[in-house]
């Protein structure tokens, strides 16, 4: 437990030094115009995976093997990432969501900078207020999507599946494999067909 503990704080620590140093690079060096949009998206990012997480803990196994039976691209994939939800709430929830919310107040901060020393703006109203608007997007967007991902779970997880589905079939490489325990998820062994 400890050990797993450690390796997803490790896990936290290098992703967001991937994400928060060339968002911390990028900000100061573009148009406040783009500057913006890359903050929202930093926010978004958060809020979907929030979603993902939520879904993942709702679903529905059940459902999956007899879209399984049927050979639904990324059936199988929705499968696994049931059986491993809470990882999966752990990665998107604790780790994206988290490094999402820190990376976007950091980008607040750079707007609020650039703001004041562009613009001569009062630098305590502006921190006030851009912190109030990142929680207001970052909480009430996991506020909104959480509905969705607990009345539409099956088909957030099945989107997922069928995006690790196509990816594998692009790259070649198994990114996720059904584990222990596969039962019904074991018939039609010949793969997923790629139609609907």
């Amino acid at each position: 437990m400890l050990l797993r503990g450690l390796s997803t704080g490790a896990l936290a620590f290098l992703i967001s030094l991937v994400v928060s140093i060339p968002s911390q690079g990028v900000i100061p060096n573009v148009s406040l115009f783009l500057a913006f949009p890359i903050l929202l998206s930093i926010i978004l990012v958060g809020v979907l995976f929030d979603m993902i997480g939520v879904a993942a803990a709702a679903a529905d196994e059940a459902s999956f093997h007899a879209m399984a039976a049927k050979r639904i691209p990324g059936a199988r994939h929705a499968i696994a990432l049931v059986r491993r939800a809470d990882r999966v709430s752990s990665f998107a929830n604790d780790i994206v969501g988290d490094i999402a919310a820190s990376v976007s107040g950091a980008a607040g901060a750079a707007i609020v900078i650039r703001l004041v020393s562009g613009f001569g703006m009062g630098e305590q109203i502006l921190s006030t207020l851009m912190l109030g608007a990142i929680a207001f997007l970052t909480i009430g967007g996991k506020a909104a999507m959480k509905g969705v991902a607990l009345r539409r779970a099956n088909d957030v997880i099945l989107l997922i599946g069928r995006l690790f589905f196509w990816t594998e079939r692009l790259v070649h490489v198994r990114l996720l494999r059904n584990g222990r325990n596969e039962g019904g998820s074991r018939r039609g062994r010949g793969g997923e067909r790629t139609g609907k």
